[in-house]
This record gives structure tokens, sequence and C-alpha cells, in this order.
């Protein structure tokens, strides 16, 4: 973000003048907002050179400048979204399999994805693929929020994954 124009640094004749409490005070010559400025013993900040009339305000430019800054951090910051993972096997009970999908339906509603896997121990690792999907299915039905599949069942390592997000 490139320095703001202050006080006599702007090369405006008119602007749009903000007020310190934020109210408008209208459209002032340069003069006459600086003027303003300095009764209130503050700064006169350009803030839209581009509009027409440029927009300034009339503030403590170190205070503008922090919040300014503030809000340029809070903006960049990327939106963590974790990956939590619900676990279930071929005879995992419905009573199980509901308090199960609970926990995942709060998790997707927190933002978070959540990837559920059928554990499959021993020989059942080759039982039909699709009698293991109508598993994951029989689970996935069960989560009360709305949501959509980032990554469709598919075999992985210890048995059948499938990843979803709050849709």
């Amino acid at each position: 973000m490139p320095e703001p124009r202050i006080n006599h640094r702007i090369s405006a004749r008119e602007l749009r003048v903000i007020g310190p409490q934020g109210e408008n005070l209208g459209v002032l010559t340069l003069s006459e907002a600086i003027r303003a400025a300095s009764e209130h013993q503050l700064d006169l900040i350009e803030i839209s050179p581009s509009a027409t009339p440029p927009v300034a305000r009339i503030a403590d430019f170190g205070k503008w400048l922090y919040e300014e800054n503030k809000k340029q951090k809070a903006s960049k910051k990327p939106r963590s979204s974790e990956v939590k993972t619900v676990q279930v096997k071929l005879g995992t009970g419905d009573h199980d399999l509901m308090l199960k999908a609970k926990s995942a339906s709060k998790w997707l509603t927190e933002g978070n994805r959540v990837r559920v896997d059928l554990f499959l121990p021993g020989r059942s690792k080759y039982m039909d693929e699709k009698f293991l999907k109508e598993r994951i299915e029989r689970m996935l039905q069960l989560i009360s929020v709305d949501y959509k599949i980032a990554d469709p069942a598919r075999k992985s390592p210890k048995g059948m994954s499938c990843l979803i997000e709050r849709a």
C-alpha cells in the first residue's frame, strides 16, 4: 500500500472531508480542510485520491496507520481449516454411527473438512467395493448439515476413505 498523502502533501484543491467522529463535513477547499484538522489538533489524511472529489479524513495519522495495518494483516490471514477424521468399521452399530455423524456435523459447521475412514482389518480389505461404499454412504446419510464430497470414496491403506466439506 502506498503511503497516503497527509496535510500539505495533498494536491487536490477540493476535498470531501470526513470529521474525527466519522461525520460528513462536506466538500471543502484544501485550506479549509487543513484549518479544520488543525482546530482538532489532528491530521488531514487523503483516503481515496481517485474519487471525485478526493476523500480525506481528519484523524490522528499514527493511529489511523496502525488501524489500517491491523485491517490488512487480518485480511491476509488464511482461514485455517483442519481435516478431522471419523473412523468407522464394518460392524459399527447404528447408535455409534449417529454419535460419529453428530461429531462430523459439528466439525463441518465449524468450517473443518471431515475424512470418513472405513477401517478394514485383514481380509475384509478384499471385500466387494460396492458393498464397502454402501457402508460409507450409511454413515454419510446420518450427517445433519449440508455437505459436498470433496474426495469420493476410494481405497486407502487401512481400508476406504472419503473426504467431505461444507456445501
